[in-house]
């Protein structure tokens, strides 16, 4: 089932882009958000389906907006806890644990993020991402950690990907990398795009991709006798494209305690702490956490900030780090 909004273009709106005049008459949706349902070819001219925002409207024109109600299409609601850090009518945001997928996609349909949100709180989602990601503005990766922030109702949903866009979201990640990265403190920007040779993992490019920023700083190099040396490192991301602290990682020629894609997926070594060593295969995937998410209410405009501890498997391959290193 959909739900549409019709709009005759009047004398005094000849000329203008369709993005513009869309955003000058619905007060609930951003500018930005109309251009994706632009580009999602879910906004017809004179029954014409279009794909610019920049078109220009002519008087009389009649112009039909699709917005596609949220249905589950075969997802399935489930009931699997939830750590919820804080909610309201509009928003919600939870700790994701490491481990969980945030939407259904390949192989992945009953134990999702998606399947939990469906199960508590079934239509009352925004439907802006379609029907398999019905609440979700943003995610992070299956075994990352951490902070996301879910949009119960368009409204929501349209101011909060406004932020995402105009990069304004504080987004901080705890992680543990190997070795040292240098400098100690920086800034990494680059393109970011597929992989050609592996269509799964993302790649630094020189030539096309999306431009990927990420803000790092060196909270402690961990030197201890038989462990290689590790560096606890905060990022902080001004975009948030797939991978992004992983992918900058490697192009700085290191990878993440745990990362089997994007690091070396059996490391041998010499001599090694025996603590150490089962702690690491405890880990489960990458030593990243999304401890810092920040933003302004989609309603009230009030700057919320909020925080978590990283996972227990984290948590304990740092303690002992910072208890050898004493």
């Amino acid at each position: 089932m959909n739900n549409t909004i019709k709009f005759c273009v009047d004398e005094k709106n000849n000329g203008k882009r369709l993005d513009i005049f869309l955003s000058e008459n619905i007060n609930h949706l951003t500018r930005s958000f109309l251009k994706k349902l632009i580009e999602n070819e879910q906004v017809k001219l004179n029954k014409r389906v279009l794909k610019l925002p920049s078109t220009k409207v002519k008087y009389k024109d009649q112009i039909t907006i699709n917005m596609i109600e949220n249905q589950e299409q075969n997802i399935r609601p489930k009931k699997i806890k939830l750590n919820i850090v804080y909610e309201d009518n509009d928003i919600l945001v939870i700790n994701k644990p490491k481990g969980m997928v945030v939407h259904p996609g390949a192989g992945n349909y009953e134990d999702t993020l998606v399947n939990a949100l469906l199960f508590m709180y079934k239509k009352k989602l925004s439907n802006i991402n379609g029907p398999l990601r019905p609440g979700i503005v943003h995610r992070i990766d299956k075994e990352t950690s951490g902070l996301l922030v879910i949009a119960k109702n368009n409204f929501a949903h349209s101011h909060l990907g406004d932020q995402f866009s105009k990069h304004s979201i504080e987004r901080r990640y705890i992680c543990l990398a190997w070795g040292v990265v240098r400098p100690l403190n920086g800034k990494i920007s680059t393109l970011i795009s597929r992989d050609k040779k592996n269509r799964q993992l993302m790649t630094v490019s020189e030539i096309n991709g999306k431009k990927a920023i990420t803000n790092y700083k060196t909270i402690k190099v961990f030197n201890i006798q038989d462990i290689p040396k590790i560096s606890l490192l905060e990022c902080e991301l001004e975009t948030g494209r797939t991978h992004q602290i992983r992918v900058h990682l490697k192009y700085k020629g290191t990878s993440l305690l745990g990362d089997k894609q994007y690091g070396k997926k059996n490391i041998k070594f010499k001599k090694i702490n025996n603590d150490f060593f089962i702690k690491l295969n405890k880990l489960s995937g990458q030593a990243l956490h999304a401890k810092t998410l920040g933003f302004a209410h989609p309603k009230t405009k009030k700057w919320m900030n909020f925080n978590s501890e990283v996972p227990e498997s984290f948590k304990k391959i740092l303690s002992l780090l910072e208890n050898l290193s004493s």
